[in-house]
């Protein structure tokens, strides 16, 4: 038996839907405006479609997908570019917006990214045969990095993120390693970002960009320190 599933999301209106995933490399197969606005997306092996719902609030959407990819670092490339050509730049908040790369810690390295329609397509490649969620670290700093990045990789959660890490780096009685402090002001300064905080932004990256790491540490944090750069790059309003 030869099987596949094909997600079917909502999207107020189709056209900016279908122009955003035109400028991802996506093909549009087909399209209708009756008796229901309807459309079909594919690039490779994805599909995606697309029904138009009137009193569809694209900001409060829940609808998503996972698709898994044997390159996504080379797919989070593509959909960059092609975004920052169709856009002007490479969009980070709103709608739509890609996330960054990240290592999650239930075995898959992912990124997110959200259409015109408030649909969030999850981008993933398996890092290992594992991927349930591990106990949660017992240290302090660990346990922080580990919840935040759940919140804003996983769960799309910024605010939900920066409160975690705002609250264990006012702890005045522990401190957390070079390698934790700048993941964690990284990390601040992405979710400052994604909710348009230019200033907690800004003097968040030149935190990160103050702490001294050893050769060996910087190679550990290589994620990091790209998505610092790129942020260095972005000019928030």
């Amino acid at each position: 038996m030869s099987e596949k599933t094909i997600p079917i999301l909502p999207c107020l209106t189709i056209q900016p839907v279908l122009d955003f995933y035109m400028a991802l490399g996506f093909q549009v197969t087909h399209q209708q405006r009756s008796p229901n606005p309807y459309a079909v997306v594919e690039r490779g092996g994805i599909e995606l479609q697309f029904f138009g719902l009137k009193g569809h609030e694209p900001t409060q959407s829940i609808s998503t997908c996972y698709v898994m990819t044997d390159d996504v670092d080379g797919l989070h490339d593509v959909f960059r570019v092609g975004l920052k050509v169709a856009y002007g730049k490479v969009p980070t908040r709103g709608l739509p917006r890609i996330g960054p790369l990240k290592n999650m810690s239930y075995g898959v390295r992912q990124f997110l990214m959200t259409d015109p329609g408030g649909n969030c397509i999850r981008v993933g490649q398996p890092t290992n045969r594992d991927q349930d969620h591990p106990p949660a670290p017992h240290e302090t700093f660990a346990r922080a990095l580990d919840a935040a990045s759940l919140f804003a990789h996983s769960k799309d959660d910024p605010a939900g993120a920066a409160k975690i890490i705002d609250r264990v780096l006012r702890l005045e009685d522990e401190r957390p390693t070079p390698v934790q402090l700048f993941r964690l002001l990284v990390l601040r300064a992405d979710t400052a970002a994604r909710l348009g905080d230019a200033e907690t932004m800004t003097s968040t990256l030149g935190e990160a960009a103050a702490v001294r790491l050893t050769l060996e540490e910087q190679e550990s944090v290589r994620d990091d320190t790209d998505r610092l750069e790129d942020l260095r790059n972005q000019v928030l309003p």
